[in-house]
């Protein structure tokens, strides 16, 4: 073992400043106080939100009790001295001074936030609980009943331990195949059913987080249509009962009535399968049980039924069959057949990976290098001690006990490349970037398997090793080359990728002597709650999110500031201490880049973000995974975000391009498909044509134009409304003039002290004067929805179920009340019974059109102006290029089932920053 970052006869934890605080976390809904401990212990450079994710997750013991963990030392202590115990138990190291040095430098780099184990080790490790140090498993289940079975039994007792699994369905046979007793057989969705409420049961059984699972079949499944659209079509009954009046939100109480919606949903797609897609022809779906095909489809077709439902629901995403067991280390032992939840982790059935991340923006030095020494050596380092944990982990089946400890499969990853990108000045769409960030992949995979030809040489080969020689140094042959593959930009890229053809270089030389410890190294994880553990801008592989992030204070609080990375980053391309903090003071200002005062365009696409004014294009993510997917064993947990204006056929170009490109894995995401209604198209209001008039005789002075305020009347009409936005209750008066249009707004919030009464006096008046004054109601309605503050979450208005603040609750139900449909429409709000006719296929323009009718009868006019409007379009006809466009993109993520914040993307999951639960692996 060699140092990295410690001193020999000086412990890690003597060289940093420590400080007390108390963590105290309230409830999002009341303020009362749901978790206090006081003068709990972390180095003062810790953030708040790091050290509060980290007493309340991962520190042991009841709260109150001398037993319960109360400082960072204590918990890392507890997991790094069953590490070092472990290693020299087993001959890991060659002395007590190897061991010592082990023990310091993993201390040092997880005081110091440079890496993380995933969060069950620090859960189970060194507790009198299972040592489960494992997050992510791979279950298999046979066409027989009992197999059935077992697959439920062995999925709860991995939810039950928080964490995910997945599976592939393919074996079971269709529900177009007979059984022996000559029945029809029930097919695998229909026991999708049964495991989707059980996985819904323990979840909420008490589990902090939602249950993770994955269910995959392959394309050539006689039922892969009906397994396509399974989730599409209860996402429209989702819709449907919402309309009707139910609580379908999330978490809502009838939510639990729709099926299949606690899996993610994945169709193994084979090089076969797509070169039909690629050629328009045909491809035949296979009986299980002899594999003779029993029906014939038209390829393109079945590519567009995916794509479609992906469309509507998100699901299913796309695994490359063939591509995923080339590059098998262990083809001999089984094929690939599925993955974990988020996609990362794809090797043998009944099989469990381990993951650990670092911190990439640790090894960005002043002058904005990359130190290679010490990454390498830190490579070294985590593959040690992940190998080390295997040795005496528990597992939560003896299958997969069994098969983990046959293969010892590991999933070494990274963080905060994203913002160790833009820090450095490069584009996370472009050339350089991509060039880094696979020089850095390939580096760290080149060293882990040197490490584990290392370790071979200590203390074994993986059992499988032997049978599956061949087959693993060919697959090491295949990285070499890909990394020989890289084609470099600029200095950074190019001393990284030298020293990984070197690492490539000594690991086939020593894999060809002493074999290999581990069938599998890494891989790239969501690192959701141990990416804010870590105090990272960025998780996984993803770009950073927005410019702009909340921070949380000590003593309670937030406030918004500018990423750290974006002053460094203007440094970096040359900008003077002046014009930085100029820009810095736009973005606080406006949250984007555009006209930024001193900005160059041509450096606009270094702040480029996921969302936002200038948000990355899908295809920039996909090229990024792309670049980096030659140098992994296992896949990326990464979903590709695409706007709501996204059409079908995007989503066929992502797909496709994916094979094309040699991913693993795939999903996307398009914004608002879980909970908007189909898009309307409606007609902008066309300006007025001037008429024409005869030339003046004499050019007249251009006269001043000013407002007029129009007073409403000492009498005046008033509508109240009562309402309820995450359990905050608040009264609105909205106050009309004679012709029923709007002329005043005053705002009241239950228990609201004086100063914020004040402030709502102030800004009820402001809007009222704004009104009177002729500022159209859609200006204060298009300015303030979609605004996400606390409190948000569901309502008690049947037409606006879930808002994202206050505000956003307000202006909508002010233009569900004063806005005519057109309008409503334009801006995207409808009420319940519009969207129930969008939901039937029908315009709900036919509502106004007919109470239009009924009044002219009477005699009557209708009480708001109707226009004519556009029939509803469910699927956008007119192509618009989502892949390539920059686009303002909307935060679609749900809120966390622990403490109610807005969630954010991590990987293919979502990451709670208020708490850090996660929806899947971490």
């Amino acid at each position: 073992m060699q140092r990295i970052f410690t001193r020999p006869g000086v412990h890690p934890y003597d060289d940093i400043t420590w400080e007390r605080r108390d963590v105290v976390m309230t409830n999002w809904r009341d303020g009362s106080v749901n978790f206090e401990q006081r003068g709990v212990e972390f180095p003062g450079f810790w953030s708040v939100n790091a050290a509060n994710i980290v007493t309340t997750k991962y520190f042991r013991g009841a709260v109150g009790t001398p037993q319960r963990e109360s400082s960072l030392r204590q918990l890392i202590d507890r997991v790094v001295d069953v590490y070092t115990r472990t290693g020299v138990e087993h001959g890991y190291f060659a002395s007590d001074e190897d061991a010592e040095i082990f023990d310091h430098e993993l201390k040092y780099a997880l005081a110091h936030q440079v890496f993380s184990f995933n969060s069950p080790v620090w859960f189970n490790v060194g507790t009198k609980s299972p040592q489960q140090v494992s997050a992510c498993f791979i279950l298999s289940v046979d066409d027989q009943m009992e197999s059935i079975l077992e697959w439920y039994k062995e999925e709860g007792v991995i939810f039950k331990g928080g964490s995910g699994s997945g599976v592939n369905l393919s074996r079971i046979r269709s529900s177009k195949e007979l059984l022996s007793s000559g029945g029809t057989a029930s097919g695998p969705v229909s026991f999708m059913r049964g495991a989707d409420a059980s996985a819904g049961t323990i979840k909420s059984g008490g589990a902090t987080r939602r249950a993770a699972k994955m269910v995959v079949l392959d394309v050539d499944h006689p039922d892969i249509a009906e397994f396509i659209e399974t989730k599409a079509r209860e996402e429209d009954k989702i819709r449907a009962l919402r309309d009707a009046g139910y609580d379908m939100d999330l978490g809502g109480k009838d939510i639990v009535s729709v099926q299949y919606q606690n899996a993610n949903n994945s169709v193994r797609v084979s090089d076969e399968f797509m070169r039909a897609v690629e050629s328009d022809g045909e491809f035949g779906l296979r009986a299980r049980l002899n594999g003779e095909i029993i029906e014939t489809i038209r390829a393109k077709d079945l590519f567009r039924l995916m794509a479609q439902a992906a469309w509507e629901c998100a699901d299913p995403g796309v695994q490359y069959d063939d591509t995923i067991n080339d590059w098998h280390t262990s083809p001999e032992s089984g094929r690939i057949t599925a993955s974990n939840p988020c996609s990362e982790y794809l090797h043998l059935d009944n099989s469990s990976c381990n993951l650990a991340s670092i911190n990439l923006l640790k090894f960005l030095k002043p002058d904005n290098s990359f130190d290679i020494a010490p990454f390498v050596k830190l490579t070294e380092l985590i593959i040690t001690a992940m190998d080390i944990s295997i040795t005496f982990a528990d597992f939560p089946t003896e299958k997969i006990t069994e098969t983990t400890r046959a293969f010892r499969q590991l999933g070494i990853g990274y963080a905060n490349l994203g913002a160790l990108l833009m820090a450095s000045g490069h584009a996370y769409d472009s050339e350089g970037g991509r060039s880094i960030a696979a020089a850095i992949t390939s580096l760290m995979t080149g060293a882990a398997y040197r490490r584990s030809a290392e370790l071979a040489g200590a203390v074994g080969v993986y059992d499988g090793y032997a049978r599956n020689a061949e087959g693993h140094k060919r697959v090491m042959r295949k990285h070499a080359a890909a990394n020989d593959d890289i084609r470099t930009i600029d200095a950074i890229d190019k001393a990284i990728h030298a020293e990984a053809t070197r690492e490539w270089a000594d690991c086939l030389k020593l894999g060809e002597k002493n074999g290999y410890r581990n069938a599998q190294a890494s891989l790239l994880a969501p690192t959701g709650t141990i990416g804010l553990m870590m105090d990272c801008d960025t998780t996984g592989i993803e770009p950073d999110l927005a410019l702009k992030k909340f921070k949380k204070l000590v003593g309670g609080g937030s406030m918004e500031i500018v990423n750290h990375t974006v002053p460094r980053a203007l440094r970096k391309l040359g900008y003077q201490a002046e014009q930085v903090e100029a820009i810095v003071e736009f973005i606080a200002e406006n949250g984007h880049i555009v006209d930024a005062p001193g900005l160059k365009r041509e450096h606009y696409e270094v702040f480029d973000c996921a969302m936002g004014e200038r948000s990355i294009s899908p295809m920039g993510h996909v090229r990024m995974m792309a670049a980096t997917q030659p140098f992994l064993s296992g896949a990326i947990s990464k979903t590709v975000n695409m706007p709501e204006s996204a059409t079908i056929e995007d989503i066929e170009k992502v797909y496709f391009e994916g094979w094309k490109m040699g991913l693993k894995a795939l999903a996307i995401y398009r914004d608002n498909c879980k909970v908007g209604q189909p898009l309307s198209v409606a007609k902008k209001k066309e300006a007025p044509v001037a008429a024409e008039v005869s030339a003046p005789v004499a050019a007249a002075a251009p006269a001043e134009v000013r407002p007029v305020r129009k007073r409403l009347p000492k009498k005046r009409s008033a509508t109240v409304t009562r309402f309820s936005v995450a359990g905050a209750e608040g009264y609105m008066t909205a106050s009309t003039y004679e012709n029923d249009e709007l002329g005043e707004v005053f705002l009241k919030l239950g228990k609201q002290g004086s100063t914020l009464a004040g402030v709502m006096d102030a800004f009820s008046m402001a809007i009222s004067i704004s009104l009177q004054y002729g500022v159209p109601l859609e200006t204060w309605v298009d300015k303030f929805t979609n605004m996400r503050f606390e409190p948000a979450g569901m309502t008690d208005d049947p037409d606006i179920r879930m808002a994202s603040s206050m505000m956003d609750y307000i202006f909508r139900r002010l233009a569900l009340d004063h806005l005519p449909f057109e309008s409503r429409a334009e801006l995207g709000i409808f009420s319940a019974e519009e969207r129930a006719l969008q939901a039937a296929g029908e315009d709900p323009a036919s509502l106004h059109n007919q109470v239009e009718e009924q009044l002219d009868i009477l005699g009557q006019s209708a009480p708001i102006e109707q226009k004519p409007s556009l029939p509803i379009v469910p699927v956008p006809s007119a192509r618009v290029d989502a892949t390539e466009s920059h686009g303002r993109r909307t935060a679609d993520a749900p809120l966390c089932m622990t403490c109610g914040t807005n969630m954010r993307p991590a990987g293919s999951c979502y990451v709670c920053e208020g708490c850090g639960s996660t929806s899947g692996c971490s």
